[in-house]
């Protein structure tokens, strides 16, 4: 039937995703506006050299966070959840007005969050800024486009570490079967990013067994003099749920150390390919 409408009618139809379906990867513009980088990257972004800490739920990123805000350099504050702001024209006046001086809603859209973080920093008083959201996994490409010149630490953990913290989080949200698979979605999307992007690697068994190599690794690659501080960080300015987390692990204002490793019999079966890759089986050549 479609083949014969082709024929005699020129149009094709074709099977689209659900509504509102965005692929992995991309924070949902507004319909038909394509995501481009800065047309002016000195004129267009007030910050220079953002950098993204893009992992898993539970897996450390609210303790990186505090060792990184310790340095004099870095200003690392809660989750920040930029992607999420959005720009609406209000009217066809708006938005063609708009078109007329070369932006579309996603161009808008990057001058916002832009201008939010580069606020942010500027009150710090501190030369980098440093946003460790989770959920930027999903919208590492928007963060790339947006910031050209951004810098990208990927924080691992062990997978079935990740997803027993996750429902101790909330146990009456999830069982550990739901935890795993939600969980999971977070590692892949950390997973793409990785392979789409470079940054460095950081293991949260790593950085919480000998925090001091892991943090010198870590300015080294941002270019930055290491400093001390980054070892005994104080109590983090915000602990509540959702901004980050809010045990008392991270109250205690020190690197504690990690929870023991589970065995390869307890790693749940949807988890063993993605603990596979990323090196925590035992004799399974990772790619981390």
């Amino acid at each position: 039937m479609h083949s014969a409408l082709s024929k005699y009618t020129g149009i094709q139809i074709k099977r689209v995703g659900k509504p509102g379906h965005v692929p992995a990867g991309v924070a949902a513009p507004a319909p038909g506006d394509l995501v481009r980088p800065p047309a002016d990257p000195r004129a267009d972004r007030l910050l220079t050299a953002p950098i993204f800490v893009i992992s898993p739920v539970r897996s450390g990123s609210t303790l990186l966070r505090a060792m990184l805000n310790a340095h004099p350099d870095l200003h690392a504050p809660h989750e920040l959840h930029v992607r999420r702001l959005s720009v609406g024209f209000g009217t066809p006046l708006a938005e063609k007005a708009m078109a007329a001086l070369g932006h579309n809603q996603a161009d808008l859209e990057h001058l916002l969050w832009d201008r939010v973080l580069h606020r942010e920093l500027a009150r710090s008083g501190k030369r980098f800024i440093v946003d460790k959201t989770p959920a930027n996994a999903f919208a590492y490409k928007r963060i790339a486009t947006c910031w050209p010149d951004a810098r990208f630490v990927f924080l691992l953990r062990h997978p079935a570490s990740i997803a027993t913290s996750w429902h101790e989080a909330s146990p009456d949200r999830r069982t550990p079967e739901e935890a795993a698979t939600d969980a999971l979605r977070y590692m892949k999307a950390v997973q793409r990013a990785r392979a789409a992007l470079p940054g460095l690697t950081v293991r949260y068994e790593d950085l919480t067994s000998a925090p001091e190599p892991e943090t010198r690794s870590i300015c080294a690659f941002l270019d930055i003099p290491w400093d001390p501080a980054m070892l005994s960080y104080g109590e983090p300015g915000v602990l509540q749920k959702g901004l980050g987390d809010w045990k008392d692990k991270i109250r205690s204002g020190s690197v504690q150390p990690g929870r023991e490793l589970p065995g390869p019999e307890e790693i749940p079966e949807p988890l063993r390919p993605m603990c596979a890759s990323w090196g925590y089986l035992p004799g399974a050549a990772g790619s981390a």
